[in-house]
């Protein structure tokens, strides 16, 4: 058994643009430069395992602008690597890294059979009254609002994530104000575009920090500094020794 908790080394983007720094983007279809470090947490000759920072896309977009991702960072270094999965710009944490086709597909198939098993802490605007609970609620494309997903029984999806709360306390905000938190663990049975994101706040209870989702809307919320969500567990086999992996990152908030 592989277990992962340390940091290994680091992958920044000042190593991929000595000559021309990032200059600072406000356009909001245009991310603005992530100056975090990708840390690899493990790597062999067939996969990696990394910690993505909030701020990162995973995948460079058609824009220009938007060249900088993890992938791309990786690709300089480690030549035909592929991502296994994808996480949100907003979100930080664990991701798995194919280092070749054979091994990509021989992990793709794990998560299309879904014995790959991932958990993710999360803090919730309010306090939630059950400790625990499961969040069955088919998601779609939103037709109107690109690229916002749509809790939708008709045309949507399958979708199913369990949740479980670990603390409620206050959040103090720089602006001063107490704001109800509920920290929760949330682990998805299927991978949905947005699906913890939408399904809180389907439950009633967005994620802070969410703009697509309601998680700075909210009294308060404005001026949340990141989207206050972290994969922090990742557990599959090994594609080729078969030993099982577990790999976590601690919590950054």
């Amino acid at each position: 058994m592989i277990r992962l908790c340390a940091e290994n080394w680091l992958l920044s983007p000042s190593a991929f643009y000595p000559d021309s720094p990032m200059s600072d983007i406000t356009d909001t279809f245009i991310a603005p430069p992530c100056r975090e470090q990708i840390d690899i947490l493990y790597q062999d000759e067939h996969l990696l395992l990394i910690n993505k920072p909030a701020g990162l896309l995973s995948l460079s977009g058609k824009n220009p602008q938007n060249l900088d991702s993890v992938h791309y960072r990786l690709v300089q270094l480690f030549p035909g690597c592929a991502l296994v999965h994808r996480l949100d710009f907003g979100t930080s944490g664990l991701l798995v890294v194919a280092r070749n086709k054979g091994i990509n597909a021989a992990l793709c198939r794990q998560f299309s059979q879904r014995t790959v098993r991932k958990s993710y802490s999360a803090l919730l605007f309010g306090h939630l009254n059950d400790d625990k609970g499961m969040i069955d609620a088919a998601i779609a494309k939103d037709p109107a609002l690109f690229p916002r997903m749509t809790i939708c029984a008709v045309r949507g999806k399958p979708a199913l994530s369990c949740y479980q709360v670990t603390d409620r306390f206050y959040y103090e905000t720089e602006d001063g104000l107490s704001l109800p938190v509920t920290r929760v663990k949330l682990t998805p049975e299927t991978g949905r575009t947005h699906q913890l994101r939408i399904h809180c706040q389907y439950l009633g209870y967005p994620i802070l920090g969410c703009d697509l989702y309601g998680g700075k809307l909210l009294p308060g919320t404005e001026n949340i500094p990141r989207l206050m969500l972290h994969a922090g567990e990742l557990d599959f086999v090994h594609p080729v020794n078969g030993e099982p992996v577990n790999a976590r990152s601690p919590c950054p908030f």
